[in-house]
């Protein structure tokens, strides 16, 4: 089965300030609308590629959900990410028989600011360092806008690589390959000399993810970078900890983390 990455989350305290700020990057920034049954509200960057920015913020608590938790202990940042394969249920299935545990499917949906309504399933993880995956009941261009919205003022045409961090990149890469099967090669894992760090990577398409973990070494002789991941994952525990999205303006650069509001944006050809 194919699987792509749909879009990733970013989670807020205030949609509007987020959205001033992402405007402020040069993204065209488009209000979601809210979910029902829920207390939260997103906005969305969308690119060419078709994945998105899921800006996501609670007018109200919402402390029966694990991101708004997250958000409250830990603050704003990047929070988690899905794939959306060809088939959601067949998906979870085939993922169960190869010894993977996933919830689902579970229905959902939001309500655009137009009125519209849109539903979709979903595949939840049990453990984070893996993202969930979302497939639509309805048509994907009412979630995912088409047009104009793709265009972006920063040239950013596609996101091009999330990493994520984990605590035991060999389980990781076991239940990744539980997760997508044959059809998607995940790479076995291998040290980055000089960062103290084990990476894998998966390729998407377009897109790849990247499981980052430090190597192992006591923090007194590891170097800063692992240092600093083995903090992360103490603070935030795992999941997505950086993204880099493809520009077509030939400037790579990163951009400030209180307009991405935590979240560690590289850009760029």
């Amino acid at each position: 089965m194919k699987f792509r990455l749909d879009h990733v989350v970013v989670a807020v305290a205030d949609l509007g300030g987020a959205i001033a700020g992402y405007g402020a990057l040069g993204f065209t920034v488009q209000p979601g609308g809210r979910h029902p049954g829920r207390t939260s509200e997103n906005a969305l960057v969308v690119f060419d590629d078709g994945a998105y920015l899921e800006l996501i913020a609670w007018p109200q608590p919402g402390p029966a959900e694990r991101w708004y938790n997250v958000l409250a202990k830990h603050g704003e940042g990047l929070m988690d990410f899905a794939l959306i394969p060809e088939d959601v249920p067949r998906a979870i299935g085939e993922a169960k028989a190869r010894g993977l545990a996933l919830n689902g499917p579970v229905e959902g949906g939001r309500v655009r600011p137009d009125g519209a309504r849109l539903e979709w399933r979903t595949g939840r993880q049990a453990t984070f360092d893996l993202p969930f995956l979302c497939g639509d009941l309805t048509p994907r261009e009412l979630r995912v806008p088409e047009g104009d919205i793709r265009r972006h003022g920063n040239g950013a045409q596609g996101i091009a690589t999330v990493t994520s961090a984990v605590f035991d990149i060999d389980a990781s890469v076991h239940r990744y390959r539980a997760l997508l099967g044959e059809g998607t090669r995940v790479a076995d894992p291998v040290v980055l000399p000089g960062l103290g760090v084990r990476v894998a990577t998966i390729e998407l398409g377009s897109a790849a993810i990247v499981l980052a973990s430090p190597s192992g070494l006591p923090a007194m002789q590891a170097p800063p970078f692992a240092n600093e991941l083995a903090r992360r994952l103490e603070r935030r525990g795992e999941g997505p900890c950086a993204l880099a999205i493809r520009s077509a303006d030939g400037t790579r650069r990163f951009l400030d983390l209180a307009l991405s509001h935590g979240a560690p944006i590289e850009i760029g050809p």
